[in-house]
Formats: structure tokens, C-alpha cells, sequence
């Protein structure tokens, strides 16, 4: 419709558009008010469907531990807290760690410093090893 006005009238399409009822001017406090309206909807929607979410997700942990004591499951959380602490046990008493409780750093250094002369050294002959220490 609109398109075939502005090709009957040409250029007057805006001013006839005023005239008709179209476009009016528009109050800046009304179109304030109208988007302080919308963002409050759009916030109250996020709200409703945030708390729709947490509700469906809350029945869904239900039904997770039901199965989880119908086949005697343990959480994923609790089966690594009572591994962890197993290790952790283990490790205490013993004069040998495993390799995760060793911290970085530790036992292998004296090995890296230990420099290729070094190494030469150990395979020569004694009187060899006398001669170039000196």
C-alpha cells in the first residue's frame, strides 16, 4: 500500500503520511518510558526462565541420585575426593611416594647439573682422571 502511494504522489508521500495519521512526532519521555518497560520485561522473562531452568535442573538431580542409590553409584566429586585421599594415605606412612605427590623440582636436579665432563670422567682410568682433574 505504501508503495503505491509513494509512486501516485512522488515526493509528498511524507507529508501525506502526517496528514493521514502516520507518523506523528513523538515525545522523548514517552519513548524513555517505553524502553525503561521494555528492558524491565526482558529482565522479568530472564528471571522466570532462569528459575524454570533451575527448577527442571533440581528434578532432574533428583532423579540422578535415585538412580545413583538404586545402583549404588557414587558422585563423580565424591569418587575423586575419596581417591585423593586414598593416595594422600597411602603416601603418608611410606618412605616412597608416588610420582604425583613428588613436587616439581625435587630428586631429578642433581641429575640435570651434572655436566658432560663430568660423565666422561667417571669412564676414564683412574691415573687418566688424576691427570685431568690437575
Amino acid at each position: 500500500m505504501n508503495f503505491v502511494m509513494k509512486a501516485a504522489l512522488g515526493g509528498a508521500t511524507k507529508d501525506m503520511g502526517k496528514m493521514l495519521g502516520g507518523e506523528e512526532e513523538k515525545d522523548p519521555e514517552a519513548e524513555k518510558e517505553k524502553e525503561e518497560e521494555r528492558q524491565e520485561a526482558l529482565r522479568q522473562e530472564e528471571e522466570e526462565r532462569k528459575a524454570k531452568y533451575a527448577k527442571m535442573e533440581a528434578e532432574r538431580e533428583v532423579m540422578r541420585q535415585g538412580i545413583r542409590d538404586k545402583y549404588g553409584i557414587k558422585k563423580r566429586e565424591e569418587a575423586e575426593a575419596e581417591a585423593q585421599a586414598a593416595m594422600e594415605q597411602a603416601s603418608e606412612g611410606s618412605l616412597t611416594r608416588p610420582k604425583k605427590a613428588v613436587p616439581a623440582g625435587c630428586g631429578d636436579a642433581e641429575e640435570e647439573e651434572e655436566s658432560i665432563m663430568d660423565t666422561v670422567m667417571k669412564y676414564l682410568p683412574g691415573p687418566l682422571q688424576d691427570m685431568l682433574k690437575k
